[in-house]
């Protein structure tokens, strides 16, 4: 599970969501780029509202799923260090799940809605999910922030 716990924290050919976002200003955070149609902020709601949805699922909860996906970003300005301390946090929980068992990596993971059942799902499939989901939104983030003269990261980066 090495890989997993890697890319979770961008190792390797990804990108780092927290050193992606860590030092981005509120200002920054919030601003719209022409063309389209989400913010950083916007973003790291969105990969949080997902983090959570799996979380719930994980801990045998059963959350609602939306209906829309526009209903897993934000309707509303969002506190923006706020944000960036759930992005960790849930980042962190995530960590922690793929240090489990593997009995625990291969526990099936009740389905919440029909979308659940045409994919795997054991915890070990939802933790990549999660990895591959969080690539392709800190993807986005970077390119933003390259859109904004504001790249790399003040932690480094590729530049390239």
């Amino acid at each position: 599970m090495q890989c997993l716990t890697e890319l979770l924290r961008g190792k390797g050919a990804h990108v780092d969501p927290i050193a992606c976002v860590e030092d981005v200003s509120s200002e920054l955070a919030t601003r719209r780029i022409e063309g389209f149609p989400h913010s950083i902020a916007d973003l790291v709601f969105h990969m949080n509202y997902w983090m959570s949805y799996e979380l719930k699922r994980i801990c045998d909860e059963r959350p609602t799923y939306p209906q829309h996906n526009s209903e897993s970003f934000p309707d509303a300005p969002q506190n923006w260090e706020q944000l960036k301390r759930d992005l960790s946090w849930f980042l962190g929980e995530f960590l922690n799940l793929a240090h489990s068992s593997p009995e625990e990596l291969d526990r099936q993971i009740e389905s919440s809605h029909p979308a659940d059942k045409q994919q795997s799902s054991t915890m070990e499939a939802i933790l990549w999910q999660m990895v591959a989901h969080n690539s392709y939104h800190t993807g986005q983030i970077a390119m933003l922030r390259r859109a904004m003269s504001a790249w790399p990261p003040k932690s480094g980066s590729d530049t390239w």
